[in-house]
């Protein structure tokens, strides 16, 4: 038994020998400076991976959004490389249709979730590409980030999201995206249908009624299948002028603090209840 019992463990020296993956130091000490949320946001699976392309100069510090610039600091002067910089990206709600402005054709009776509801004829909302406001996207920010505010609409914290995607997969509308932030110019809406029935269903939905098209250089904005659509590529070219026009206030142009602003032409909301129910149902 004791022969046997050293031959195992001679084995067991060699095959550690054999197997063994050297991993730099330099990473644990690293991973050590990282916030530690593993939210995905640097489009890597955590932190410690983050750590690893970190060490092996495969990405810049400041590719962590979630790090202080004192953290970010630190960690390229750890390392003894530059910080780097890269531009934020933040998540951006394609839909304005609050409570006190779109319409419900049933009122939704059952689980509390976007995704309970979507499953229901896709939810009670008169449109059919608009919000659901029960705050799925609330419940997956892990940074707080996102809140609903008085009619039911998610409200981002520009300064608070880190783009970690969690938002854009957990709604079941796809009303989500990553935009950069020095990108200002977007469509708060997702609505396909045609211009009267897409304002009857919700005061504040494009009509493609192709003013901003207009106003805007050459091809920076087009209409699509009755929603206007905005070419990344030529954002540069983007000035809030375009936005001006826009009756229902559908396009819209992100200031500092990244609160969406209306056009000059954009319709005054003064209402502040809730629209009340067209069918009377239940979903």
């Amino acid at each position: 038994m004791a022969g046997l019992g050293g031959l195992l463990a001679l084995m067991l020296a060699l095959a550690n020998r054999k197997l063994f993956v050297y991993e730099d130091p330099r990473i644990e000490e690293v991973d050590g400076l990282l916030p530690k949320s593993n939210c995905g946001a640097c489009g890597l699976a955590g932190c410690h991976d983050f750590a690893e392309k970190l060490v092996l100069g495969e990405v810049v510090a400041a590719k962590c959004t979630v790090s202080s610039p004192a953290q970010i600091a630190a960690i390229a002067g750890y390392l003894g490389v530059e910080a780097g910089a890269v531009d934020r990206r933040v998540a951006r709600l394609a839909c304005a249709g609050g409570r006190h402005v779109a319409f419900l054709r049933a009122k939704y009776v059952g689980l509390s979730t976007c995704r309970g509801a979507a499953v229901v004829s896709g939810g009670g909302k008169e449109c059919g590409w608009g919000c659901l406001g029960l705050g799925d996207c609330v419940s997956v920010c892990l940074q707080g980030a996102i809140t609903l505010d008085e009619h039911g609409l998610p409200v981002v914290d520009q300064d608070k999201c880190t783009a970690c995607n969690d938002c854009v997969t957990a709604c079941p509308k796809k009303l989500f995206s990553l935009g950069l932030v020095k990108d200002r110019l977007f469509v708060a809406c997702k609505s396909r249908a045609e211009g009267d029935l897409a304002e009857a269903a919700c005061e504040v939905a494009c009509t493609a009624c192709g003013k901003c098209v207009a106003d805007a250089p050459p091809g920076l904005i087009t209409v699509r299948d009755n929603l206007a659509e905005i070419d990344i590529a030529r954002f540069s070219e983007a000035r809030r002028e375009v936005i001006d026009r826009c009756a229902t206030g559908a396009i819209v142009w992100f200031d500092d603090a990244g609160v969406p602003q209306r056009g000059a032409a954009a319709r005054k909301i003064l209402r502040k209840d809730a629209l009340p129910l067209r069918s009377g149902e239940s979903a």
